[in-house]
């Protein structure tokens, strides 16, 4: 059942920061703004109220910050905090693009952990920042500390590699 107070709630709906880990940024999403409001825009939306569930289905783009996630479909799992709905994972689906200010990544799935602020990529993920890429099968980004972790292995390929290509800089001999 749609129900257009719960539309506009979801829509307005902006994450709560957890407490950043203590790590080395490797990421350029280090320090993204999880508190920004998440914008979304879709072909479709159902709402599935008595699950907790609204998906987006279509040409979905979702923006948060600096943020942009492009897929095929979203499904949001949402919780109640009296009537408000707070979002607790997005599940992308379905040519999955994540673009920052100097990173993108593809894959073919995507899991986005808002309590944990975690950022999942699964399937034929690659990642391209400048130039140069990595390859692998399963992606983690963590945006409270930038953390990246790289994996080859999944189920169907459990010796996979992590594959990449490096652009070196061209350097100015010293005078």
């Amino acid at each position: 059942m749609l129900r257009s107070a719960l539309f506009a709630a979801l829509l307005a709906t902006t994450l709560t920061p957890a407490p950043a880990a203590a790590q080395t940024r490797t990421s350029a999403l280090a320090g993204q703004d999880t508190g920004a409001p998440i914008d979304i825009d879709a072909d479709r939306i159902e709402i599935r109220d008595e699950i907790s569930q609204a998906v987006f289905i279509g040409r979905v783009v979702i923006r948060q910050g600096r943020l942009t996630l492009n897929a095929d479909r979203v499904t949001i799992l949402y919780t109640r905090v009296g009537e408000n709905p707070e979002m607790q994972r997005l599940d992308a689906r379905g040519s999955v693009k994540l673009v920052s200010p100097s990173e993108t990544i593809t894959a073919t799935n995507a899991i986005y952990d808002v309590p944990a602020r975690l950022i999942t990529m699964l399937g034929n993920v690659v990642l391209n920042r400048q130039g140069s890429n990595l390859n692998g099968q399963r992606l983690v980004l963590n945006l409270a500390s930038g953390a990246t972790s790289f994996d080859a292995r999944s189920a169907g390929q459990p010796a996979g590699r992590v594959t990449g290509r490096f652009i070196v800089p061209e350097r100015t001999p010293a005078k």
